[in-house]
């Protein structure tokens, strides 16, 4: 079980690290990569027959923005599920997530823009096969649910009033 992050370019870096914490906390391993669908396609597919070679239960995800040909070029070439999820960009008012809405038929990756969240549905993915991972999925989310009661319970608390 992997979750290759590949991204566009070193200057995501950040992103995808957040992505591999997130990832990390569900016990998953990430390799972080960089490989650009405009620049470097020839080592984009070459990284990505790679992981097909490999095999196993993996799922993608992709971190790019701008024009995001990189998660359209990464489920066009593998049969894995591929999570775009592209870095918010100030510079474009966040415009430049379109690219990765709107794509061609027959390539369908997922989009999720929040680097925890698409960490959570590659672990839910990948939990389909994998009764441990599930139960890391399950209880996550157990606490993700008890956080919202006790912080409902501190505001309607008597003390509070």
């Amino acid at each position: 079980m992997i979750v290759p992050i590949i991204m566009g370019s070193a200057s995501d870096l950040d992103h995808a690290r957040k992505i591999a914490k997130a990832l990390d906390a569900f016990g998953i391993p990430a390799e972080i990569r960089v490989a650009s669908a405009h620049k470097t396609l020839e080592h984009l597919i070459a990284v990505l027959d790679e992981y097909e070679k490999r095999g196993g239960a993996r799922v993608y995800i992709t971190v790019a923005g701008r024009s995001n040909a990189l998660s359209g070029a990464v489920d066009a070439r593998v049969s894995a599920p591929v999570i775009a999820c592209p870095p918010y960009s100030d510079r474009f008012g966040g415009a430049d997530v379109f690219s990765s809405i709107r794509l061609p038929s027959g390539v369908a990756p997922g989009l999720v823009l929040d680097p925890a969240g698409a960490a959570l549905l590659a672990a839910k993915i990948l939990a389909l096969g994998n009764e441990r991972l599930a139960r890391r999925v399950q209880a996550f989310q157990r606490a993700s649910r008890e956080k919202v009661i006790t912080a409902d319970q501190a505001l309607t608390s008597p003390a509070n009033a």
